[in-house]
């Protein structure tokens, strides 16, 4: 079989800490003109699977992108899972969230104390090796999470389970790669965002230190 495409999304804007569970939230307005404008930017490409981690954001981002395809739900693509924060000083809680994701991620790393790198890596790559092995699509479209996407690039970059944290994945980004018949990867496009392409207007901090900002202001409110 020829060489395929992968397109591979992270949800759009949400927010984590509005009183409801994780699994939960929704796509802010925000969220929602992001993931219009990866929509316009693929305009032209149409998907022969639609995949995302069957969370509310990965759905509706999906649907907004692709509202013509089907969407398909992989549980075992959903993000990391975090440990219990209430009751964890402060202090502790902005070590763990700003020092997440740096650099090459050790595979025994739990994030914020619950899953560990590994184990992330144990469900989300025999979802990929599933999909690949499909050989009914040429274009493909999965919608997932910052952790996952990070997970899938480092397998795709070096072959094996390397988790670099390094790779942000700003909301509603896009990450382009091709796959030939034996599994190798190109990677064309990492983290393009086409609601500001350049990213002139983005700020500078990361997704894991604007996490720690909403959980502040969260606090906060309390």
């Amino acid at each position: 079989m020829s060489r395929r495409r992968i397109y591979l999304m992270r949800h759009a804007q949400v927010r984590y800490f509005e009183g409801v569970h994780p699994h939960e939230v929704l796509l802010t307005e925000t969220g929602r003109e992001q993931a219009a404008a990866a929509r316009a930017a693929l305009q032209d490409v149409r998907f022969d699977r639609v995949v995302t981690s069957g969370l509310p954001r990965t759905l509706e981002t999906a649907r907004i992108v692709a509202p013509y395809a089907d969407h398909e739900s992989k549980h075992e693509l959903r993000e990391i899972e975090s440990g219990e924060l209430r009751g964890v000083d402060p202090s502790e809680v902005q070590a763990m969230m700003t020092a997440a994701f740096r650099g090459v991620v050790p595979r025994e790393s739990r994030f914020l104390g619950g899953e560990s790198v590994d184990e992330l890596f144990d469900r989300v790559l025999p979802e990929l090796d599933a999909v690949l092995g499909d050989e009914s699509w040429d274009i493909a479209l999965l919608v997932l999470h910052g952790a996952v996407n990070r997970a899938l690039l480092g397998r795709a970059l070096t072959g094996g389970r390397t988790f670099l944290g390094g790779f942000e994945q700003s909301p509603g980004c896009i990450n382009v790669l091709d796959v030939d018949g034996d599994g190798s990867f190109v990677v064309r496009a990492v983290n393009h965002t086409p609601y500001d392409p350049a990213h002139v207007t983005a700020a500078r901090d990361t997704t894991m230190e604007r996490l720690w900002q909403e959980y502040l202001d969260a606090r906060e409110r309390r």
